[in-house]
């Protein structure tokens, strides 16, 4: 339908700008016609006509000072929005002169497209609707007051890591620069949460924003983040508070779950301004975001910060592309092997040990039941002949008791314990279905009664008692039991145990990305300052992987590649047009018809409160000539296959098992146009058996009798008149698609349930990790200091230091003898070697070991000073702490550094002029003063 300009405004953008509350009949908010002066032509005195000297904006928006906040040029609906622009941005210009004040913001829009020009500061991008008055006056009072980041403090007390401060500074920089999108990868455990919350103390401080949302996938994990926002700005008002359901509009931080959120904006009576939020971080940034919940992002379109622990030669293209990153790029990276080869680690490594049963590996057939297994089938009335499962099927066809409780034994035997040596520490059972994890608890309640049925449970998410103060998450993270939390999915990403020390993978994992986030449970090291009675120290943790997940992914890196599904809304609009295409073909006009009427019907049933749908506002317009409908030829059928067909992604409220009907007669009576015969069939015998499985003890079942019955026969299906035939599908879709819900479903007999004992096959200790290297020097350490312990007990030498007393050189030389004499590898050059000091001698590592002194590292003494130099220096830039970071690094492997080396490689990546071109004289000198107080 085209429009003129009068009509497009009084009909479409008049609305638009009223759901923004401004009504433009109300001078107070809104000046239509607005009057702007403007110079006359050079050698033009007067004004000619009553229109020269002047220009006329289509509107103005006025703040509550009533001065103009805004210009919005409007253009007729067949007119390309951008046509307004240099227009709009000269009226903005012009006002300003006139008036004196502020710059207006800027918009152009043809009723369809509306774009935002925030005139000096960004380039022109489209939005979904105009901003309220209470919006620009935000963003007015944030674009006069605002700070320059790159000279913002970095409250080091939230995130005071040195690559903490590199990823915030990063951001800030890059916000300087006007960039809009970021992507963050840092492994699981490296505090996330914590730089996010500090990037957001900056922005505010600065002034930059006012408002910050924070998206996550799952409830848990909202109130994870609401508790770390709480801990660390816990003056800033948050949303939601306890059992607020509803959005409330005057907080700073609003903390929500994509699909909460998602109903928000498409609640109209919640009027959720597309400009509300000032910065958005969006957690865990993984497929879902640019699928279903993508609209989020599209809605809101803000300076948006994504947070990802999945390493970076995996992440998927289309999470680069979504932060305008390259591809591999993200805006800053800091890996897990990072994370654990710092000095000192910021995670926990991990050894794996592999367990395998015989049926696991040899599946379960007579040829692996023992005998006197099969004795007890026989007498059970089992033919042993027809048990024969690969160990694949596992838990999937068949289960068996014995296995589950072998791996729940071999778990108890293997696992690292608490301090007294008798339960195993804080553990998550990885496990394939919610009746697999019932299945293992029942065998933990009865192999340990003992533990009246505390010692593990299940953690699933759709159960109540899971969430809030007291339960089962709460008292597995505060409580001393349970020790066990078996979970299916619940536990994988995100939440956050420092005290997890053993983890079981009792199912097979083909997704690496969520094979690393499980993994991440256990990586976190515990808070010196908090520990807790079942659980005092953690070095490592320990994985049992019982299904050679650590084999797959060395011969799979990437894992299973899982092909994208598309929505059922769109294949149903799809083979819809399939059809239309198809009957026009074969001049079938009046199948056509009926065919185009139910296409538009569901095109007009598409939810137009979401995003997705306004944005494709110009094309569904192109659908509102009847024209279009009239002469459907291939070149239109292929635009709404194109463009509209998509738009069908965001159909979620909806019968899907009436749509998965409806798919089906569909796709028969378009096998039966085709004339695909053997196709045809093979669809009716899958209608006719649903309609079949249609319970008629059920009374709205019961009232469609007849039809069901008569649906069943053949002679109901061999109509040959086209007509006829859609007739019968009609008829048959709109009575029993919606009674599809009431369908008894034969899945068939279900898994094959067995009590068989299973035995192990195989056990061994997997070498897979960054750090697997260091386990000798950790025991050669644990023999040094168990054979010090012993001698001190008679040793004069070794009593003497206890009690703190000097030795003299004599004495020091007399005991390096001793112990060199009763193990020969306990020398001073080795001692040195693995308390990584290259300058303490002999005695100083006997009083370290007795706990006299406390002697540091050079990597640790190394760390230490620049991680101080940095917490005094918050200002520096994400170049600077990258130089900083590399000279660390140099610093700790050559263990001196001169002049020159500042100004050769590796410093030349940095700038080709090395230190000089990233420091400034003054800064160079404190930094020469810090190495040469490490080198001396």
């Amino acid at each position: 339908m085209t429009r003129t300009e009068a009509q497009t405004r009084a009909e479409l953008i008049d609305s638009q700008l009223a759901q923004s509350g401004w009504n433009v009949k109300d001078p107070t908010l809104v000046i239509e016609e607005f009057d702007i002066l403007t110079p006359l032509p050079l050698g033009v005195a007067e004004p000619r006509t009553p229109y020269e000297g002047h220009q006329f904006s289509d509107y103005v928006l006025l703040g509550k000072d009533r001065k103009p906040l805004a210009v919005v040029e409007a253009k007729k609906t067949s007119k390309d929005a951008a046509l307004g622009r240099e227009q709009a941005k000269q009226y903005c210009y012009n006002i300003q002169k006139q008036l004196g004040g502020e710059l207006p913001f800027c918009f152009y829009t043809n009723g369809h497209e509306i774009y935002f020009w925030d005139l000096d500061n960004y380039p022109p991008r489209k939005i979904v609707g105009f901003p309220t008055r209470d919006d620009l006056e935000r963003f007015q009072y944030i674009r006069r007051n605002r700070k320059p980041l790159t000279q913002e403090l970095i409250n080091t007390s939230i995130a005071g890591r040195d690559y903490q401060i590199r990823a915030i500074r990063a951001v800030l920089e890059g916000i300087e620069q006007k960039k809009r999108d970021f992507l963050l990868v840092m492994a699981t455990g490296t505090g996330k949460t914590r730089t996010c919350i500090a990037k957001v103390d900056a922005l505010m401080r600065a002034g930059h924003a006012e408002k910050v949302l924070f998206l996550v996938d799952r409830i848990a994990l909202r109130e994870q983040a609401l508790a770390a926002f709480k801990e660390h700005l816990p003056h800033e008002p948050r949303w939601p508070n306890v059992g607020e359901k509803l959005i409330a509009k005057d907080r700073r931080i609003y903390v929500s779950t994509y699909p909460t959120m998602l109903n928000i904006i498409r609640d109209e009576s919640q009027q959720l301004s597309p400009h509300f939020f000032d910065f958005i971080v969006v957690d865990e940034s993984h497929r879902s975001i640019y699928n279903t919940y993508g609209e989020v992002l599209n809605y809101f379109k803000t300076i948006t910060l994504g947070l990802t622990a999945t390493p970076t030669d995996i992440i998927d293209h289309n999470t680069f592309q979504l932060f305008h990153c390259e591809d591999g790029l993200p805006t800053f990276a800091y890996t897990f092997e990072e994370a654990v080869n710092n000095v000192p680690p910021y995670l926990c490594s991990f050894q794996v040990m592999k367990i395998q049963t015989r049926f696991q590996m040899e599946g379960i057939s007579k040829r692996t039941i023992s005998l006197e297994d099969q004795k007890k089938l026989l007498l059970e009335g089992k033919e042993i002949e027809e048990i024969n499962f690969e160990g694949s099927q596992l838990e999937k066809q068949v289960i068996n008791k014995g296995t589950n409780a072998l791996i729940v034994k071999e778990f108890m035997e293997e696992c690292i314990k608490d301090p007294n040596g008798v339960l195993p520490g804080k553990t998550i059972f990885f496990c394939s279905s919610k009746a697999h994890a019932r299945r293992i608890e029942e065998i933990f309640d009865k192999l340990f009664p003992q533990y009246k049925g505390e010692l593990a449970k299940v953690l699933v998410s759709d159960d109540p008692r899971v969430y809030g103060k007291g339960g089962l998450l709460d008292q597995f993270t505060n409580n001393d039991m349970p020790r066990v939390a078996i979970s299916v999915d619940m536990l994988d990403t995100g939440i956050d145990v420092r005290e997890i020390v053993n983890l079981v993978f009792a199912k097979p994992v083909y997704s690496y990305t969520k094979f690393w986030q499980m993994i991440g449970r256990g990586t976190r090291l515990l808070e010196a300052a908090k520990p807790k009675p079942w659980c005092t120290e953690k070095d490592v943790f320990l994985i049992l992987d019982c299904w050679d997940n650590f084999e797959y992914f060395k011969l799979q890196p990437k894992g299973k590649e899982l092909k994208p599904q598309l929505p059922l809304p769109v294949r149903l609009v799809g083979l819809r047009l399939d059809k239309i295409e198809k009957a026009i073909d074969l001049a079938q006009a009046q199948v056509a018809e009926r065919e185009i009427a139910k296409l538009r019907r569901q095109i007009s049933q598409l939810p137009h409160s979401s995003v997705i749908i306004k944005e494709a506002a110009s094309l569904l317009s192109r659908l509102d000539e009847e024209n279009f409908w009239i002469t459907l030829n291939h070149q239109r059928l292929e635009f709404l296959r194109g463009e509209i067909k998509p738009l069908f992604r965001t159909v979620s409220e909806a019968d899907f098992k009436a749509m998965r009907f409806e798919r089906d007669l569909l796709e028969y009576s378009l096998a039966r146009l085709r004339e695909e015969k053997e196709k045809a069939e093979t669809l009716k015998e899958g209608i006719v058996e649903q309609i079949s499985e249609l319970p008629l003890s059920v009374s709205f079942v019961k009232a469609e009798e007849l039809l069901i019955r008569a649906a069943q026969s053949n002679h109901y299906w061999a109509k040959t008149d086209a007509v006829a035939l859609e007739d019968a599908l009609d008829e048959l879709n709109s009575r029993l698609g919606p009674l599809m819900k009431f369908r008894e479903q034969q899945t068939g007999p279900g898994p094959t349930h067995l009590d068989l004992k299973d035995e192990i096959h195989r056990k061994e200790m997997v070498e897979f990790g960054p750090q697997h290297e260091s386990v000798s020097i950790s025991r050669y350490r644990e023999m040094v200091e168990a054979m010090i312990a012993e001698l001190t007990a008679h040793n004069p030498i070794l009593q003497k230091l206890k009690n703190g007393q000097d030795v003299s050189a004599d004495e020091a030389l007399e005991l390096a003898e001793l112990l060199h004499a009763e193990h020969p590898h306990i020398t001073e050059d080795l001692l040195r070697q693995v308390y990584k000091n290259r300058k303490a001698r002999f005695i100083q590592f006997i009083r370290h070991i007795l706990g006299i002194e406390i002697l540091k590292s050079f990597p640790e003494t190394v760390s230490e000073a620049f991680d101080q130099f940095i917490g005094q220096h918050t200002s520096l830039s994400s170049r600077q702490l990258e130089f900083l970071n590399l000279l660390k690094g140099f610093i700790i492997e050559r263990e001196k550094v001169e002049k020159k080396d500042l100004i050769n490689a590796p410093f030349t990546v940095i700038h080709p002029q090395g230190i000089r071109g990233v420091f400034s004289p003054a800064e160079i000198n404190e930094i020469l003063q810090l190495t040469e107080r490490l080198a001396a």
